[in-house]
């Protein structure tokens, strides 16, 4: 019965929104696959430092595919997506916080950094709590942009269905696909009645940047999961969203 969940997700166009269909059908839930995110890669390696940080497992890919190494450095991963990522390149992780948020890794590294040179490599849509709470925690931090995040042409399907009262679950997973959501239904002229639809289904977010962002903009979320991973977002949202449908 829980067929009847319709669930947006808005992971970027590649392997990441494959499974991530294959989860919620193995759940039971209908997807509606809405690429909220493109990857445009900057062609830039990271500069030499004593710690290097990454911070997803796209610029774990583009690095590895470039033929970059971390050498000396301690690499450190938020979360265990990209770990497992680094690991496949055939890289030593050497830290990944127990909390997988930028403010986590600045908790776990901030003892450590202190007069030590730090290079962060991400997308240009990092969020500034972790270049600024490791400057904070002494270190010379420098931040190299991998690859640019932009809204794919097209995409929005998932705000028409919101605002119609078509969706029952909305996953999200990033402050990004937050606001490119409501970028698609504002080009459609539906941007509150998506916010309104929204609010009537099941909003998950990955993690408590996503939720305030999302909350900044008048959607009330629903579900953050305890462990930010997709499949543990996309679990609990499924289940919130079908609770009759689950003992």
């Amino acid at each position: 019965m829980s067929q009847q969940v319709r669930a947006a997700v808005f992971r970027p166009d590649d392997d990441r929104i494959e499974r991530a269909v294959e989860l919620l059908d193995s759940l039971g839930a209908t997807p509606v696959p809405d690429p909220m995110l493109a990857i445009e890669p900057t062609g830039a390696t990271p500069e030499a430092g004593d710690f290097v940080v990454l911070t997803s497992k796209t610029g774990v890919e583009l690095l590895a595919a470039d033929g970059w190494e971390p050498g000396d450095a301690v690499l450190c991963c938020i979360g265990p997506a990209t770990a497992d990522a680094a690991r496949d390149a055939g890289w030593t992780v050497d830290r990944v916080p127990d909390e997988y948020t930028s403010a986590g890794l600045v908790e776990h590294l901030a003892p450590d950094v202190d007069g030590a040179t730090v290079e962060v490599a991400r997308s240009d849509h990092g969020s500034p709590v972790l270049t600024d709470g490791l400057r904070d925690a002494g270190a010379d931090v420098h931040e190299t942009v991998l690859y640019r995040l932009v809204r794919p042409e097209g995409a929005g399907k998932s705000a028409e269905l919101a605002a119609a009262g078509d969706l029952e679950a909305a996953l999200f997973t990033s402050s990004l696909t937050v606001e490119h959501f409501l970028d698609a239904a504002a080009e459609r002229g539906i941007r509150e009645e998506a916010i309104a639809g929204l609010n009537d289904a099941v909003v998950g977010a990955i993690g408590p940047p996503t939720r305030d962002t999302a909350a900044s903009h008048g959607i009330d979320v629903t579900v953050v999961p305890d462990e930010a991973t997709f499949e543990a977002l996309a679990v609990a949202a499924v289940e919130t969203a079908a609770p009759t449908y689950h003992e």
